[in-house]
């Protein structure tokens, strides 16, 4: 292991010795987000963890291209050139389990999933999120819980299998049974239900069992967290903030189960008293996605704005143009998470905090219409001005020297806010 992982498998130990831990679960995929919280680490000197989730990068190259190894690759030759230290990053896998292949028969997507879990471990990723909690082709939403955790275990033993082929260090696991959907809810959030004790309990007890019937307790061991739902979520356009007191009982089983803090998902758009009182709660791992995009997302139309002030061109499309072409051309990504009139799936489509627009960086014609938009502005100082109207959550960082009134600064100046909440809560 890395030092940042042995730090993070000791999270729960260090805790209950007082210490007051947490750390920020950077699930993205996008070049400019993690260069973003990978300078961010270095100027705090702090570990950062990466995560890739099952959608975005698997053995079959998910929506970005990626297999595990290339994802890895990635984000170190951008470690390379930010000069950040790679005993300070841990790599991991978020909901790895069937999720990508749920159409499919629970046979052929556990097989699929076995694959993707054998092609993490064999890349060093020493993070583990066994993610089972979906029902696959005629399961239903969800299957029982002991099959969950058979499933979990199932995958744990490929993991296993697979990092002592590889000769890596052994993976550190996060397992659950109410996990929140990747990505944020896809409807109203008017019945959130926090896990209860006793769910927690069983969901602990029924994986060390399901562990130990395959012979892995000492892979058992190593799982430091469990994922369960604090009453945080995101919709569209809806945001329900953490209440303390709706999950103090839940918090209180962590004095229980002295090996494992929580996991929380979802923790996107939450208010920095919010972050701060899921860690102070145990919720020591906080997962964030959506909100560092969204963050992105927010400047790049900002610029595109600023750019046809500063350098109008008839021939340039502008970005929100170009990428509302990209997301009907291809409108898979988003067609089953935005209802309502044309009007209203046009706004959700580029401004939900869902951020499914997120999908769409790679594509070659977003690429290209961001490349061009960057290009239209280079290096040039963009006046205060047009950055207080087109950007104003920046104007403090750009007037007291800390963000760089330029379009690259500006990017990475917008994610930073975000990252900025998230050390904040977690110390």
């Amino acid at each position: 292991m890395s030092q940042a992982t042995d730090r993070l498998a000791a999270i729960a130990t260090r805790r209950a010795a007082g210490e007051r831990r947490g750390i920020a679960s950077i699930c993205s995929a996008h070049p400019l987000v993690i260069e973003s919280a990978l300078r961010h680490g270095k100027a705090r000197d702090a570990d950062v963890l990466i995560e890739a989730t099952c959608n975005q990068v698997n053995h079959e190259g998910g929506y970005t291209g990626m297999m595990p190894g290339d994802f890895r690759h990635f984000v170190e030759a951008i470690a390379g050139k930010v000069a950040f230290p790679l005993d300070r990053l841990v790599l991991g896998g978020d909901h790895l389990g069937p999720n990508p292949w749920k159409h499919l028969p629970a046979p052929e997507a556990m097989q699929k999933a076995s694959r993707m879990v054998e092609a993490y471990a064999e890349a060093g990723f020493t993070k583990i999120h066994l993610d089972a909690s979906m029902g696959c082709a005629g399961e239903g939403a969800a299957p029982p819980d002991a099959t969950i955790a058979a499933r979990a275990a199932e995958l744990a033993a490929v993991a296993e299998a697979a990092t002592e082929r590889a000769g890596g260090a052994k993976p550190v696991y996060v397992i659950g049974t109410e996990v929140p959907v990747p990505g944020g809810a896809f409807e109203a959030l008017d019945h959130l239900a926090v896990t209860t004790p006793e769910a927690a309990l069983e969901t602990v007890r029924i994986h060390r069992q399901a562990f130990s019937r395959r012979g892995l307790d000492q892979a058992f061991s190593r799982v430091i967290g469990v994922v369960v739902q604090p009453g945080v979520e995101f919709g569209n356009a809806e945001v329900i903030a953490y209440r303390p007191e709706r999950a103090a009982a839940l918090a209180g089983t962590l004095q229980d189960l002295p090996q494992f803090v929580f996991e929380a998902h979802s923790t996107d758009y939450q208010p920095v008293a919010a972050l701060t009182a899921l860690v102070d709660n145990g919720f020591a791992i906080l997962k964030v996605g959506p909100w560092l995009t969204f963050a992105l997302r927010e400047a790049l139309y900002g610029l595109s704005h600023i750019a046809d002030i500063l350098a109008p061109d008839a021939a340039r499309e502008s970005l929100p143009a170009a990428m509302e072409r990209a997301m009907q051309a291809a409108p898979a990504n988003w067609k089953n998470y935005y209802h309502g009139s044309k009007t209203e799936q046009r706004i959700e489509r580029h401004f939900s905090y869902s951020d499914r627009i997120r999908y769409y960086w790679p594509v070659p014609a977003a690429r290209q219409a961001t490349d061009a938009l960057m290009r239209a502005l280079g290096d040039r100082d963009i006046p205060p001005p047009l950055i207080s109207q087109y950007l104003g959550h920046l104007d403090g960082a750009v007037a007291n020297g800390s963000v760089a009134p330029r379009a690259r600064g500006l990017l990475i100046g917008s994610v930073t806010q975000v990252l900025d909440i998230y050390a904040s809560a977690t110390g």
